[in-house]
């Protein structure tokens, strides 16, 4: 069924509408939260300071710990990448009775896929890491400012 002109207008219509509306919602939260703010935990700001610390520490940390178990799923993705690879280059083995051309093609391409997960797990490890590191800096920052 092809859409006519009618139905194309309609839908544009209906895309412009809805991105309005989202934008107004927007617009809306963030007036609301500069009219109601708190601004009673100005009155003492040292008691602000050492929670904010506090929070820092706990975000530091929780940084930390959540980077591990990324890069713990990351390896286990990569291993499993791995042997599902060379899962298929046994089967191919098992299919063929000589070295032919589809199985030494399949023990390459295992290999190339090995190769090629080791090298994206380790790739998005140490942009975890970066990303870590990216907190943890932003968070000392965070603290030196409010300290001095």
């Amino acid at each position: 069924m092809k859409s006519n002109y009618f139905t194309k207008q309609l839908s544009t219509v209906k895309r412009w509408m809805a991105t309005a509306l989202f934008c107004m919602l927007a617009i809306a939260f963030v007036w609301q939260g500069a009219f109601f703010s708190n601004t009673s935990a100005m009155a003492e700001p040292s008691a602000t300071l050492i929670a904010s610390k506090d929070a820092g520490d706990q975000v530091q940390e929780k940084a930390s710990k959540d980077a591990g178990r990324a890069k713990n799923f990351i390896q286990d993705t990569a291993d499993k990448v791995k042997q599902a690879a060379k899962s298929n280059a046994n089967k191919v083995d098992q299919a063929t009775d000589s070295g032919s051309f589809a199985e030494r093609k399949a023990k390459r391409d295992a290999a190339t896929i090995q190769k090629r997960a080791d090298e994206d797990a380790a790739r998005t490890q140490k942009a975890v890491d970066n990303t870590k590191n990216a907190v943890e800096r932003t968070v000392d920052n965070i603290k030196d400012a409010f300290g001095k």
